[in-house]
C-alpha cells in the first residue's frame, strides 16, 4: 500500500504558536473530507489528546531517542488508512539531547528525515520583518538533506508588516504558505507542565473550530497539501507487548496519560483494557490480572483521592496477590502521603512508603534509561527501559527498595529510582519502550 503524504509542523523554538497551527490544520483538513493521521515528535504526553480531538483519530508519538527503527516503523504503520499525515514537532526543529539514543538524539528534524516529510516552520515574526527571513533561511540550510516546504508567519501585526516580511522571504527564496494575524484569544490555556489537559478545556470543540476557520482564512491549504510528501517506507516492527491479559487502567482527570502506542500494542496483542475512575471512587475490576495507574495530575485532586475509600480498598485487595504498577502521578497515589502546594498532607493508598510534596516545587525533566533491579509488569529483572520524566514534586521519604538504576540521556544517575514492595511497583518516568534484548 502506498504511504500517505505527510508534513512536519515545527518552529525555531517553543511558544511560537505551532500547536494552534497544528490543531487548526488537523480540523481544516478533516473538514475537507480527508482522513488525517496526527503524530507528535518527542515524548510530550499532553498534545496527542488535543490532536485526537481535532482530527477524530488517535495521535501517536515518534521518539528517535527512545525508540529503535522497528518501533518507529510500527508506529508509522498506523497511517495506512489515512489520506494525509501531519506531525507536530517539539521545542525547536533541531533541538534534542547530547547523547544518541536508540536511533537518534530526539529532535523533530530526525523524525521528519526518517519519515521523509517536508518541514513547515511556524515563525513568530513579532518585533521583526525582513529579518525573519534570515531565521527561516538558516533553518532551511542547516541540514540540506531535510526537505523544507516553507513557512507560516505567525503574529503578524498589520498588512504592512506582512508585506515587509514576505519581501524578506522572497529575497531568501523561502516559500510563505500563510500569514496569521496577531490574535491574543487564540492562545491555549496552560499550567506548569505546558498545556492543560484536553479533557479540562472549558470549550475545546469551539476552540478547535475557531482555529480551523482562522487557518482556512490565512493559510494556502491547497499549497500546503501539495507540499506533503509520502517519503520512504520504514521496516515495520511490533508495538510493545502487553504486561498482562486483563489490565485495569485508571482513567480520569487525575490519571490521564499512557502513551497511545502502548495501549494500541496491548490491544493488538489481545489484552483487555478495563478502565476505572479513582476520582469516582471506583475500585479496579477484581478479575484483572494487573492494575496500572498512569501519570496525570493527582496533586490537583489529592483531597478527592484521599477520600476515595473504595478505590484504595480495591487497590489493597488486588495487591495482596496480583501486581499493581504506577507511573509518576500513579506512583505518588500508591505512596503513603501526597502533600499539595498549600502544604496539606493527603493520605494515599499506602501500598508504598513514598511521601511526595508539591509545597516546594522541584523541576524534574528529561529522558530516562532504567535498568530494572527486580521485575515489574511486562519486564524481568535486568531489562533496560526507555522513558521520560516530567513533574514538579519532591521526594520527602522513599523507604522501600529501589526498583531500578535510573540514568538521564547522558548516562548520569538520577535519584528517582522508583521502588517496590511485594506485588507493587512504581516509577517516576513514563514508560515509552523496552530496549531490544
Amino acid at each position: 500500500m502506498t504511504n500517505p503524504p505527510g508534513l512536519m509542523i515545527s518552529a525555531p523554538a517553543s511558544g511560537t504558536g505551532k500547536t494552534t497551527v497544528m490543531l487548526g490544520l488537523l480540523r481544516a483538513l478533516r473538514d475537507d473530507g480527508l482522513t488525517v493521521q496526527p503524530y507528535k515528535s518527542g515524548p510530550d504526553y499532553i498534545d496527542p489528546a488535543f490532536h485526537l480531538a481535532a482530527a477524530d483519530r488517535a495521535s501517536f508519538n515518534f521518539d528517535t531517542w527512545a525508540m529503535d527503527g522497528d518501533l518507529l516503523g510500527g508506529i508509522a504503520a498506523q497511517r495506512e488508512t489515512a489520506d494525509i499525515c501531519v506531525a507536530e514537532g517539539s521545542m525547536g526543529l533541531f533541538d534534542g539531547v547530547a547523547t544518541r539514543g536508540q536511533s537518534g538524539f530526539g529532535s523533530s528534524a530526525e523524525t521528519a528525515l526518517a519519515m521523509g516529510w517536508p518541514v513547515i516552520l511556524v515563525i513568530d515574526v513579532g518585533g521583526q520583518a525582513q529579518s525573519a527571513a534570515a531565521t527561516a533561511l538558516g533553518f532551511k540550510m542547516y541540514n540540506p538533506d531535510l526537505p523544507f516546504a516553507g513557512v507560516i508567519l505567525n503574529r503578524v501585526a498589520s498588512p504592512r508588516h506582512e508585506r515587509l516580511t514576505r519581501l524578506g522571504m522572497e529575497r531568501a527564496g523561502v516559500t510563505v504558505l500563510g500569514a496569521l494575524p496577531r490574535r491574543g484569544d487564540l492562545k491555549l490555556p496552560e499550567r506548569h507542565l505546558g498545556l492543560i489537559q484536553a479533557v479540562e478545556h472549558p470549550d475545546l470543540e469551539a476552540a478547535i473550530a475557531g482555529y480551523a476557520e482562522f487557518l482556512r482564512d490565512n493559510v494556502d491549504l491547497e499549497a500546503l497539501k501539495q507540499a506533503a510528501s509520502a517519503g520512504a517506507a520504514l521496516p515495520t516492527g511490533p508495538l510493545p507487548a502487553p504486561p498482562a491479559q486483563r489490565i485495569a487502567l485508571a482513567r480520569d482527570a487525575a490519571f490521564s496519560f499512557t502513551y497511545p502506542h502502548l495501549l494500541t500494542g496491548w490491544r493488538a496483542a489481545g489484552a483487555e483494557i478495563l478502565p476505572f475512575s479513582p476520582l469516582a471512587d471506583q475500585a479496579p475490576d477484581p478479575s484483572a490480572d494487573l492494575v496500572w495507574l498512569p501519570g496525570g495530575y493527582p496533586e490537583l485532586h489529592a483531597g478527592t483521592l484521599a477520600a476515595a475509600e473504595k478505590f484504595k480498598a480495591g487497590l489493597r485487595q488486588h495487591a495482596q496477590s496480583k501486581p499493581v504498577h504506577g507511573e509518576c502521578g500513579g506512583y505518588m497515589a500508591l505512596g503513603e502521603t501526597l502533600i499539595d502546594k498549600d502544604g496539606t498532607a493527603h493520605a494515599m493508598a499506602g501500598l508504598l512508603g513514598l511521601v511526595t510534596s508539591y509545597e516546594k516545587r522541584k523541576f524534574n525533566l528529561g529522558y530516562r534509561r532504567a535498568v530494572l533491579e527486580r521485575a515489574m509488569p511486562g519486564f524481568g529483572a535486568g531489562a533496560a527501559l526507555r522513558g521520560h520524566e516530567f513533574h514538579y514534586s519532591s521526594i520527602l521519604d522513599q523507604p522501600d527498595a529501589p526498583l531500578a538504576a535510573v540514568f538521564d540521556a547522558d548516562g548520569n544517575p538520577v535519584a528517582q529510582t522508583g521502588s517496590h514492595n511485594g506485588h507493587v511497583t512504581g516509577t517516576f518516568f513514563h514508560l515509552i519502550t523496552g530496549e531490544p534484548e
